[in-house]
């Protein structure tokens, strides 16, 4: 039968929950009907007299979704046919078509002094590699029906998952705080009588409004929103193009271009992977099925578009910051308002008012891209302890949006250094855990069919993690010897690039240090733990 959580009582013994086509023997648990692999039934959630039945009754009552972390049945798994890969394609291709991923190539010449035609290479190879594990764990959801940190209990274990949930916390609200300050910055440029915190509150209540709702209302919502969003960029290159402002920087040469190749590289690569982490949240109601190769190239196709198309246009507008001349509007706009001034030096200088009005619709994008944060922060935290999974998601998508609000409104004037340690903190993290998961996924499985996911929930069948805890520490000690940051540089960092800055390697040793530790430490732990 299924584990019983510590902190729950048996209310009944076992009943027949014969409305599902799982149909046979149910535990009830916390009003649960919980079934033999583990699937909890949409309907159980209303069950009981408690403040928790009470609370989903009423969300119920509002269409708001109710499931949290607890594996979806197959007889629920509805989303089925073209639509759900467009589902699949649209919701990363909106949450990529944003004003956050131009900031991305705005950095490749104010932080690390690139040409566009390198730039623009980097941009294209890393984003190539950044996006493959996240259309690779989009595969799981159909299969297991399963939250992305729920699977990482299968390489990390029941205790070691939570040191990655904590992580993934940090990320989702780090993501929101620094995709709402873009926004903020676009609004501003539009009317600087409206201050950064007044954009930031904008975007953040828009977006919990979306999210409250859950999965569907947040695919539905993407579904569509990826159009005016693509629609404004193509102005903005068309404009642009036509300005003839365009500046081709050359190329730099020497360690000095080596370093600043390898230091943006890891940038894009951490905004490219930062969906990684819960790639599995937005496949779960495909049904099992469901072909895997199909949605890997769903999931590709919505990435790699937006990403490069939005990183090589700022890559190529903020060329524009070059020209000679004692008044440069794009360094002027830049220097004011940030990305949303550079936008507004093409928009509002060519198309008035009509330009405003893009930028505002541009700043309004940004709840695509916060969606996914703020909707998988909740799964997330509900992953940390027992008390965590009682409280609904929605509540915690709320406590969620005030937290990254806290954190935007002081961190608006300091957006480049914000973005550019953030950006690189997630490549870090992450590629970490995916040295770790592919690991345990293709050596130690053998793949899909080495897995049990109806001990999801069963700590004493789950790995004991401290195998893959300490090949996290692992990959954190290759991460630091090739970090290079303001207040850091490592020492395989110096060696790759100029001094005293040199060139940030902290992402591929961070993943090669962990998979290699993992594969040691793994083997040693099944032979004296035997899970």
């Amino acid at each position: 039968m299924p584990y019983e959580y510590p902190d729950v009582e048996k209310n009944g013994g076992v009943v027949n929950a014969g409305s599902s086509s799982n149909s046979g023997e149910y535990e009830k648990r916390n009003a649960h009907i919980v079934h033999e692999d583990g699937a909890v039934p949409g309907e159980s959630f209303e069950y009981g007299n408690g403040w928790y039945a009470k609370i989903q009754r009423l969300a119920g009552k509002f269409h708001v979704e109710q499931r949290g972390i607890e594996r979806v049945p197959e007889d629920e798994r509805t989303d089925t046919g073209v639509k759900a890969l467009l589902n699949v394609s649209t919701m990363w291709f909106s949450a990529n078509m944003v004003v956050s991923s131009f900031a991305i190539g705005i950095l490749a010449k104010e932080l690390f002094y690139l040409g566009v035609a390198d730039a623009m290479l980097i941009c294209l190879f890393f984003n190539l590699i950044g996006v493959m594990t996240v259309c690779f764990f989009s595969t799981f959801g159909p299969r297991f029906g399963l939250r992305q940190m729920v699977l990482s209990r299968f390489w990390f274990g029941w205790w070691g998952v939570k040191l990655i949930a904590i992580f993934n916390v940090l990320a989702c609200i780090g993501w929101s705080s620094v995709n709402s300050i873009v926004g903020a910055q676009l609004i501003n440029a539009v009317n600087s009588d409206v201050p950064g915190f007044a954009g930031i509150l904008i975007i953040a209540f828009c977006t919990m409004f979306v999210c409250f709702f859950g999965y569907k209302i947040v695919h539905a919502y993407e579904f569509w929103s990826w159009l005016p969003a693509t629609i404004i960029f193509l102005i903005v290159l068309g404009v642009f193009a036509h300005s003839g402002d365009f500046v081709n920087i050359p190329m730099g040469v020497g360690k000095s271009e080596l370093g600043g190749c390898l230091s943006f590289g890891a940038t894009v690569y951490g905004f490219a992977t930062g969906w990684t982490s819960y790639a599995a949240d937005y496949t779960v109601y495909h049904p099992a099925n469901q072909s895997r190769r199909k949605v890997f190239f769903a999931t590709w196709i919505g990435l790699i578009i937006p990403l490069l198309f939005t990183e090589m246009l700022g890559i190529a507008i903020m060329s524009a910051t070059d020209i000679d001349g004692g008044n440069n509007r794009y360094q002027t706009g830049y220097e004011a308002s940030g990305t949303g001034g550079l936008l507004g030096a093409v928009l509002i200088y060519h198309l008035g008012t009509f330009g405003k009005f893009c930028l505002v619709v541009l700043a309004l994008t940004i709840i695509a891209n916060n969606c996914p944060n703020i909707y998988s922060v909740a799964l997330t935290v509900q992953v940390l302890s027992r008390y965590t999974a009682r409280v609904p998601r929605f509540i915690w998508t709320a406590i969620g949006t005030g937290v990254y609000i806290a954190i935007a409104i002081p961190g608006y004037s300091h957006f480049e250094t914000v973005l550019e340690n953030f950006m690189n903190f997630i490549g870090y993290w992450l590629a970490i855990y995916s040295g770790i998961s592919l690991t345990d996924h293709f050596y130690f499985r053998r793949g899909f069919s080495g897995y049990n996911p109806e001990d999801y929930d069963k700590p004493g069948k789950l790995p004991p993690g401290i195998a893959a805890v300490a090949a996290f520490c692992c990959g954190v000690a290759g991460m630091v010897t090739g970090m290079s940051q303001t207040w850091f540089v490592g020492p395989i960092a110096l060696h790759a690039g100029e001094a005293p800055y040199g060139g940030d390697v902290g992402f591929e040793l961070g993943f090669a240090f962990s998979a290699v530790g993992y594969l040691v430490l793994r083997t040693l732990e099944l032979k004296y733990f035997h899970r």
